[in-house]
Parts: structure tokens; sequence; C-alpha cells
């Protein structure tokens, strides 16, 4: 079982930049292929970023040039460092860990983009 736990969103004005962190916890970290979903209020949840376990990276074309994705296995950790941020980015921001058939979520942190 990986417990994970986002950290890191608010409020920021539109233009401006957050660094989400997710730590995991409970599993080998190193293994599993992680992700960065978001889902607005009315909307789907959605990709945003991920990272495999062996570092292969990709970006929904919305975000694309806008966010980073990386993980420090180390800590058992990944970021999403946000840039450039617009109303459209207003979502709660989720975690994800897979591997094979197990797919862990943590609990979601709000990521609101306003004036």
């Amino acid at each position: 079982q990986v417990q994970l736990v986002e950290s890191g969103g608010g409020l920021v004005q539109p233009g401006g930049s957050l660094r989400l962190s997710c730590a995991a916890s409970g599993g080998r970290f190193s293994i599993y292929d992680m992700g960065w979903y978001r889902q607005a209020p009315g909307n789907e949840r959605e990709l945003v970023a991920e990272i495999t376990s062996r570092g292969r990276i990709n970006y929904a074309d919305s975000v694309k040039g806008r966010f980073t994705i990386s993980r420090d296995n180390a800590k058992n950790t990944i970021y999403l460092q946000m840039n450039s941020l617009a109303p459209e980015d207003t979502a709660v921001y989720y975690c994800n860990a897979a591997w094979i058939h197990y797919s862990y979520w943590g609990q979601g942190t709000q990521v609101t983009v306003s004036s």
C-alpha cells in the first residue's frame, strides 16, 4: 500500500508560479510510474504530466512549455513546477502512483489562479 501526500497548492495570480510536491511512503517508490492529474469543477480528471520509473516524461498539450515534472527517488517525492499559470489551470491537483495493475491516489491539493 502506497500513501501519497500532495502539498504546495494555493492561490496565485495569472502569470505566477507554484511548485507542487507529492511525498510517497509505504512502497518501493522507484518502481512506480508517477503522475499529476487535475480535476476542475464539472470536468473529468485529466492527466497533466507523468514520469515513468525510467524517467520518461509526457505532458498534456495544454501545459507543455509551462509545467515541468520531476522525481527524486532518494526523497520518494515528485514535483510539478508550474509557471505562467492561467485561470484555466484552476483545479484540484492529484498525485498518482501506478505499477502493473496497482494505482494509488493522493487526497489532492487545490490550485486557484485568479486576480
